[in-house]
């Protein structure tokens, strides 16, 4: 009961927060959300590979997450055929079961859980999970006429990707930066994860669902939350992860639909009212499941 208590109900009050002001006062979440995409988000994504070397849990991270998306792709690919999916179909299937709130759920819910070591591990595998989201999922929600090299713009466009490639560079060449500069960026990048988890509460208020398909939604919502972190635990025994990255991986790619996969959904016309269906019941959802996860690791 006490991670329950200590470290979901927080977390939850903040999404509630966001998703009473949503409905009370009907504020434009694009505004308020760029704020974290172009400012707070890049802040934190430079101090933490700045601040970060690169070792051999880097290179895991990276393998992981390339993994674990073939063996999701693969698997709805499967599932499709299987159970006769059209492409919508499936291309909305994969976008709800491929790509996970690890970002506005999961870096703030391993921070609560596992401390600063496993969070900077979570910002790392968040930052790939933007970049796969922003290119493989807009491609397969716009396969027909999304070509590789407009996925490949998409990257070159996105703030965190900018300040990846500054913050890589700045701690590859032992750049002495100023105290009064860190703290500015530390300021940004600590607003970072209360604003999006703001975010996330303001975009599920904006999720209508007008009449659930429950044989699909069930589906996606099982992948999301049971199959993927046990095709997780499989890849952290191939990749011999330590422990605590196990964890974060594991209960990262645990975590609900993404609600960018939502509006991703409904902006290239995939499937949105299933997309926003198990992106609404997985997070629900995942409040029980992810307690019988973190009561597994013991937290």
């Amino acid at each position: 009961m006490s991670v329950f208590i200590n470290v979901l109900v927080p977390i939850v009050l903040i999404f509630l927060a966001g998703f009473l002001l949503q409905k009370k006062h009907v504020l434009q979440v694009g505004s308020v959300s760029a704020v974290a995409l172009y400012i707070l988000n890049p802040a934190l994504v430079f101090r933490t590979f700045y601040t970060t070397e690169p070792d051999a849990d880097l290179f895991r991270i990276i393998a992981f997450s390339v993994l674990f998306l073939l063996a999701m792709l693969l698997i709805n690919k499967l599932l499709g055929m299987v159970l006769k999916w059209n492409l919508e179909k499936t291309s909305g299937m994969t976008l709800a079961t491929t790509f996970m709130n690890s970002g506005n759920y999961g870096a703030p819910l391993i921070l609560f859980a596992f401390g600063e070591s496993a969070f900077a591990y979570s910002i790392i595998f968040m930052v790939i999970q933007a970049l796969l989201m922003s290119t493989i999922g807009v491609y397969i929600a716009n396969r027909s006429s999304l070509t590789a090299a407009d996925a490949l713009r998409v990257v070159l466009k996105m703030p965190v990707f900018h300040a990846l490639i500054v913050g890589v560079f700045c701690q590859a060449i032992q750049l002495d930066i100023k105290e009064s500069y860190m703290d500015a960026v530390n300021m940004l990048a600590d607003a970072a994860i209360p604003v999006v988890m703001i975010v996330l509460g303001m975009q599920l208020a904006k999720i209508s669902v007008s009449s659930l398909d429950w044989k699909s939604v069930g589906t996606g919502t099982v992948l999301r939350l049971v199959i993927s972190p046990l095709v997780a635990y499989v890849f952290t025994l191939v990749l011999q992860t330590g422990d605590t990255l196990s964890a974060v991986l594991i209960v990262s790619t645990a975590m609900p639909t993404a609600a960018t996969i939502a509006m991703i959904a409904v902006q290239f016309e995939s499937s949105p009212e299933l997309v926003s269906s198990i992106t609404l019941v997985t997070t629900l959802l995942s409040v029980p499941s992810l307690w019988i996860l973190l009561t597994i690791f013991g937290v």
